[in-house]
């Protein structure tokens, strides 16, 4: 009997704090009015305290490996990649409950996806060219429909993002994925 107690106690705990996180958020998402960020590509590095260096990055050029430290060249890309790539980065960029796998947004990452899409064939070419060509020009005001395209092709159904956000989230996000 101690152990149900125990154990709806917390489930109860747990559901309260669930939607006082939810309000907030709501909240704070109404006051911010939407922030959007439209920082050139290049600033965005020293604008969010960036998680990936210059150097890092050129250890990956040295090493063979591709913007984001895998071996996978710019002509064996697929869709998946293209989605797995473009919704971590867009992580950076935007508010949702749940958010799996990081990529910060670079200027290398970019150019070199853009890149790709005249070397490889592609199902979504179009919807990932729009995407990165905005993000290219510093426009990441659109950047929550974005990351929900991209998580709609993977079939999401948890994490749809709910907001852009403001500069300080954004770098306290980047800060926590360190």
């Amino acid at each position: 009997m101690k152990w149900i107690i125990v154990v709806l106690s917390i489930t109860a705990i747990l559901v309260i704090g669930f939607f006082g996180f939810i309000i907030v958020s709501d909240i704070k998402d109404s006051n911010a009015n939407k922030n959007t960020s439209t920082n050139s590509l290049e600033d965005i590095r020293d604008a969010t305290g960036g998680s990936v260096t210059d150097e890092q990055l050129d250890s990956y050029e040295e090493k063979g490996l591709n913007p984001f430290g895998q071996i996978k060249s710019i002509d064996q890309l697929t869709d998946i990649d293209y989605q797995e790539y473009i919704h971590g980065m867009s992580h950076q960029k935007v508010a949702a409950e749940e958010k799996w796998g990081y990529y910060q947004i670079t200027p290398d990452r970019v150019y070199w996806l853009l890149e790709g899409l005249d070397v490889v064939n592609l199902q979504h070419k179009e919807t990932y060219k729009s995407i990165l060509e905005k993000w290219a020009n510093g426009d990441f005001s659109s950047a929550d429909k974005d990351h929900n395209a991209i998580w709609a092709l993977q079939g999401g159904t948890i994490g749809e993002a709910t907001g852009i956000l403001s500069p300080e989230e954004e770098k306290a996000f980047m800060e926590s994925q360190r």
